[in-house]
């Protein structure tokens, strides 16, 4: 596999944000969805990369720079055909040595806290995230788990 840094342009990448945000609609309700649109990863300067099996797209994900030398995880996604194949892991080892490369002292993600979720969240915890409260502009909601790695 193959990660490849993406301007957001290709028909399948499209398809896949397009994808991620249907499902986060219909697993949340609309005040706590968080994910974002090709236009709203552009806006907010998101670093932006994909995963790639030979020709077929297997993942994606970003990385969103915050105050306080600190990294946002953003639009985590495994083709439905790659999932329980390390393509998450894949991207998630990837995001963090950005981070570092970055200087970022912490990583922090959202994500749902509903069962659809859950692999997610088993995901993140595997590679030493753990709860946190809300960071950055995000309130409490009890359908958002917020999670953080240090990175020192």
């Amino acid at each position: 596999m193959r990660i490849v840094l993406d301007d957001l342009t290709g028909p399948e990448v499209r398809a896949m944000v397009s994808d991620h945000l249907a499902d986060m609609r219909a697993t949340s309700p609309p005040e706590s969805v968080h994910a974002l649109s090709i236009a709203q990863i552009h806006a907010d300067a998101v670093t932006f990369w994909s995963v790639w099996d030979g020709e077929h797209l297997a993942g994606c994900g970003g990385l969103k720079a915050l105050p306080g030398c600190e990294g946002e995880l953003k639009s985590m996604r495994t083709a439905a055909g790659y999932r329980g194949r390390g393509v998450g892991t894949v991207m998630l080892a990837h995001l963090i040595e950005e981070s570092r490369t970055r200087g970022y002292r912490r990583l922090n993600l959202e994500t749902g806290s509903q069962d659809f979720f859950a692999p997610a969240r088993r995901l993140y915890a595997r590679h030493g995230f753990v709860e946190c409260p809300p960071f950055g502009e995000y309130m409490a909601d009890p359908n958002s788990v917020f999670m953080c790695r240090d990175l020192t």
